[in-house]
């Protein structure tokens, strides 16, 4: 069951980062396999780089700051992988989601 748990625990995140962008109406697509995931700021998961290199740049440098500066460390670069391990809890997503509330707007 841990692969199982892992893959719905990177699905809560995932779920909820979408859920909040589109309450801030931010363009924001994002996808995950098990621990792994990744986000666009685009309104669809690209399917090329060309498309990856129409992301709203400052939009998500001010968003990863954002996030840096209220405890969470994401990838830097807006075509990295993130990650979820077994050591991130439920109240680890919910803080995730809090600071994303504050860094979308």
């Amino acid at each position: 069951g841990f692969f199982d748990a892992l893959s719905a625990r990177t699905r809560q995140l995932v779920d909820g980062l979408k859920a909040v962008a589109a309450e801030n109406g931010v363009p924001f697509s994002a996808d995950s396999e098990g621990g792994m995931f990744g986000f666009f700021l685009l309104p669809e998961l690209p399917q090329n780089y060309t498309t990856v290199m129409t992301t709203d740049k400052e939009r998500f440098n001010r968003f990863f700051h954002a996030m840096l500066e209220a405890g969470i460390y994401l990838a830097p670069a807006l075509y990295e992988a993130g990650f979820v391990s077994a050591a991130h809890t439920d109240a680890d997503i919910e803080a995730t989601l809090a600071a994303a509330r504050t860094a979308l707007r």
